[in-house]
């Protein structure tokens, strides 16, 4: 197996290597649940770019990037926990209660490139976030997950999480809505 490293998303670089894992990721993932024109139109490779250089020039969430030799196969943000409704990559319509969870860790978006599932990095790149978490004091953890994502779900549960029973229409124009789901754990 090639040299895997974590990398801390910190240059313009990491950011455009994390939002095209994520669009990449959404692509693959939601495709028969999310609108094709919405796809098409904000599932963009930059989409994302904006919001891990501001995330990490406020100190607001890290970026982890996990890379295989020189390529990255897996990205991570992790930080504090969202007291605002920004879930799914929608800022309007979101009406998930985030108040009670101030204080906890979050895993705010994760995602592996769709080539790179089932080698075991989407593991090894939770467990050094939930290090970093426990490292900065958190106790709790939680993550969101649609409903429609299956094997995300069982992908966390085998890491610990579970469902808390909360859960959250999240809109996709023009007439899709699928469902959040809150997975939390202790650390």
């Amino acid at each position: 197996m090639e040299h895997l490293r974590f990398v801390d998303a910190c240059t313009e670089e990491h950011f455009a290597a994390m939002s095209r894992i994520h669009a990449l990721g959404w692509r693959d993932t939601y495709a028969e649940a999310v609108p094709a024109d919405y796809m098409a139109r904000e599932i963009t490779d930059g989409r994302w770019i904006p919001c891990f250089r501001e995330d990490y020039q406020s100190g607001r969430a890290r970026g982890l990037l996990l890379y295989r030799g020189d390529t990255p196969v897996a990205c991570l943000n992790y930080g504090r926990a969202r007291t605002e409704n920004f879930n799914a990559g929608v800022k309007e319509g979101s009406d998930f209660p985030n108040e009670a969870y101030a204080g906890w860790g979050e895993l705010i978006s994760f995602y592996t490139h769709p080539q790179e599932r089932g080698k075991g990095y989407g593991g090894k790149l939770m467990e050094e976030a939930l290090d970093r978490l426990r490292a900065e004091g958190y106790r709790d953890c939680f993550v969101f997950v649609l409903r429609e994502n299956r094997a995300a779900r069982r992908f966390y549960a085998a890491h610990g999480f579970g469902w808390d029973g909360t859960q959250a229409g999240i809109p996709f124009p023009p007439d899709t809505v699928c469902i959040d789901l809150r997975y939390v754990r202790k650390l």
